[in-house]
């Protein structure tokens, strides 16, 4: 069912002041920025062993992580868990009475297809359900 932590994300108010903490501290390698127009933010993918961080910045004061800053200020947003056939989770996780936020994977950053389930149903941890059919795991 579930394969692997795929990325932890973390909420930003700004990349350019960030990212060298991680770059350059951290050492970690930056694998990629990106811009998800659909959820108003924009991402960075660093890597860390088999797994990813990725820090979203918001875009726009409408994008959800502008939303999560204001209310929790920095930090972790999410957890990401590696799928396969996410259509099949979903059911799965509806059938164990959880909440999903997306009842249909939708595009996320990278090609993958998402769907996050509500923390209400998740002892309060927002998790991301991911599927990267084809873009090497």
């Amino acid at each position: 069912m579930i394969e692997k932590v795929d990325h932890i994300g973390i909420a930003v108010k700004s990349l350019e002041k960030t990212l060298p903490f991680y770059t350059d501290v951290l050492k970690l390698s930056l694998l990629g920025v990106e811009e998800v127009e659909s959820q108003k933010v924009k991402v960075a993918f660093l890597k860390v062993g088999d797994t990813k961080i990725e820090l979203l910045e918001p875009l726009s004061k409408e994008s959800p992580i502008a939303g999560f800053i204001a209310k929790r200020g920095e930090g972790i947003h999410h957890v990401a868990l590696g799928v396969s056939s996410i259509e099949e989770r979903i059911a799965e996780m509806k059938q164990q009475g959880i909440r999903m936020i997306d009842e249909q994977p939708r595009l996320g950053a990278g090609g993958a297809q998402i769907a996050f389930m509500h923390p209400k149903s998740t002892t309060g941890v927002l998790f991301e359900l991911c599927e990267k059919k084809g873009l090497g795991k």
